[in-house]
């Protein structure tokens, strides 16, 4: 796959995860856990959602970059272009918020596979993950704790500050936690999509890759 084609698939990736965060949201049956804690703190400071996910994801990067993590070209993009994604689709606003439970349901879900689908062609980029994910490799490498355990710890922290702030904790906080795992494993079976084969590169090499493609 040449460098160009990585790269589109890269920003076609965070926009549509920026949209399945933009559904969850409307969805109005509880935000997903970082989404709680973004939008209590947006509330707070008065700040956008996206501009608080871009400060939120810079405060991260210099944590992992402080612990020795290495960084990619998709954490740094992760990190813009997700945040000024989310504030033009609420600048947009084209989705009304849903008026009960099972219309949300059914937009939760929605947004879902769309972040699902996201994942898969960010991931398929090998430019490397977002900083919340390197925030979770970083805590089990340091406290040698299970993978999964770390990201559960990491997420009810974050749930619980950002409904402290006053983001939205509900059923749909519940199943997205559950349900974002199978809906990804299903679009990744749908695409024949082997996560573990995929090696992302750090900034240093693809700054080499496009230097000796020019």
């Amino acid at each position: 796959m040449s460098f160009f084609i990585r790269l589109l698939n890269m920003v076609i990736g965070l926009f549509f995860y920026a949209v399945g965060i933009f559904i969850t949201i409307k969805a109005n049956i509880g935000y997903a856990p970082w989404d709680v804690f973004h939008v209590g703190l947006a509330g707070k400071t008065g700040l956008s959602l996206g501009i608080v996910s871009i400060i939120v994801g810079i405060v991260l990067v210099i944590i992992v970059t402080l612990l020795k993590e290495k960084l990619g070209l998709g954490t740094i993009s992760n990190i813009i272009l997700i945040g000024i994604f989310i504030d033009i689709l609420f600048f947009i606003d084209i989705i009304p918020a849903a008026e009960n439970f099972f219309i949300g349901t059914g937009l939760l879900i929605l947004g879902l596979f769309i972040i699902a689908l996201g994942s898969y062609f960010y991931i398929k980029s090998a430019f490397g993950v977002g900083p919340r994910d390197n925030l979770m490799v970083v805590l089990a490498r340091r406290t040698k704790l299970p993978v999964g355990l770390c990201r559960s710890i990491i997420e009810l922290m974050v749930t619980a500050a950002g409904w402290i702030l006053g983001g939205m904790v509900g059923l749909g906080t519940a199943i997205f936690v559950i349900a974002i795992g199978f809906c990804v494993q299903i679009v990744f079976k749908l695409f024949r999509f082997d996560v573990t084969l995929v090696k992302h590169e750090t900034l240093a090499e693809t700054f080499r890759l496009k230097k000796n493609l020019e």
